[in-house]
């Protein structure tokens, strides 16, 4: 019996220290707890620069869950993760303008986070940045990704099987 290939998950934000780094550990989180070992999820920001550990507000607030963001580092969003892509899930409409910008044709890859699975669109909602903000705008953040992602989960498992 062959291994199943990898499904790769981009999520990208802005400095790839606060949104995306949470909901990457909770996608991993969620998938774990499903037992489900063919994703492999990746995180980036279109303005990141690169080896910047999760801001402190970000490991305490995914700390609190029971995950963990430590070690986490930023990475600079580049042609070849977005190619290297199935999903792309960014944050806000700016970051999805960024990553078309790249190239147009991610359009069929590229959503929304709170949008997912519609196509995106720019009218659609994007997840607040609490960059500068209070633990409790952190933690108010994080359970908005966590109850996003957690919604999403089975249609991430249903393209990832697709793919097989």
């Amino acid at each position: 019996m062959t291994a199943n290939p990898k499904y790769k998950v981009l999520i990208v934000c802005t400095g790839n220290t606060c949104r995306s780094a949470m909901a990457k550990g909770i996608l991993r989180k969620v998938a774990e707890e499903r037992k489900l070992n063919n994703l492999e999820i990746y995180s980036a920001g279109t303005g990141a620069m690169a080896g910047m550990p999760a801001t402190d507000y970000a490991i305490a607030a995914a700390a609190h869950w029971d995950i963990d963001i430590s070690g986490h580092r930023s990475t600079a969003l580049t042609p070849e993760l977005i190619k290297n892509s199935n999903l792309i899930l960014a944050m806000a409409p700016e970051h999805a303008d960024t990553i078309l910008s790249y190239d147009r044709a991610t359009i069929s890859k590229l959503h929304l986070f709170k949008g997912f699975p519609l196509s995106y669109e720019r009218s659609q909602a994007g997840v607040d940045d609490p960059i500068g903000g209070s633990l409790e705008q952190y933690n108010q953040t994080f359970l908005e990704l966590d109850e996003i992602t957690r919604n999403i989960f089975p249609q991430i498992i249903k393209l990832s099987r697709a793919d097989d």
